[in-house]
């Protein structure tokens, strides 16, 4: 069964939640783990991609976008709606507003949740989704006392 965590940020920005969730890949990649990144759209894609280019000078975290069949295999990818769900069951780190239809095949699924409303508005909806279900979830308040 998916083990789901609830990445709690006391920040407001959008910003601060692809940033965390920068660490939160590098984290899991440098355990030898795959990752697949949901987001939305394409342009958040993109924004991730750049994000993860760079997040962190000292650092390189090969990635690709799931859609990219002409760049080299990694342990990251990042998707979108309507677009594959890559091969892998290890880590699902998911920044859409939606609960990927995929999300059960995971052992892991990450949720990062800052303290914007519509993305708390989505992470509840979230929240009670795997409650409803059963699933085994974790908060993790990060940052706070």
């Amino acid at each position: 069964m998916t083990h789901i965590d609830f990445y709690i940020l006391p920040e407001s920005s959008r910003d601060a939640r692809e940033q965390f969730a920068c660490r939160l890949v590098e984290k899991a990649a440098s355990l030898g783990r795959q990752v697949l990144v949901a987001v939305d759209t394409e342009d958040q894609a993109r924004t991730l991609d750049d994000a993860l280019w760079c997040f962190r000078p000292e650092s390189f975290l090969p990635h690709r976008l799931i859609t990219d069949s002409d760049a080299p295999e990694a342990r990251i990818e990042i998707t979108w709606n309507g677009q594959p769900s890559g091969e892998h069951h290890d880590v699902l780190v998911n920044l859409s507003d939606e609960v990927p239809e995929y999300f059960s095949r995971f052992q892991r699924l990450s949720e990062v949740v800052v303290q914007d409303e519509t993305v708390l508005a989505a992470t509840r909806r979230h929240y009670g989704f795997y409650q409803q279900r059963g699933y085994p979830i974790e908060h993790r308040k990060i940052g706070q006392a």
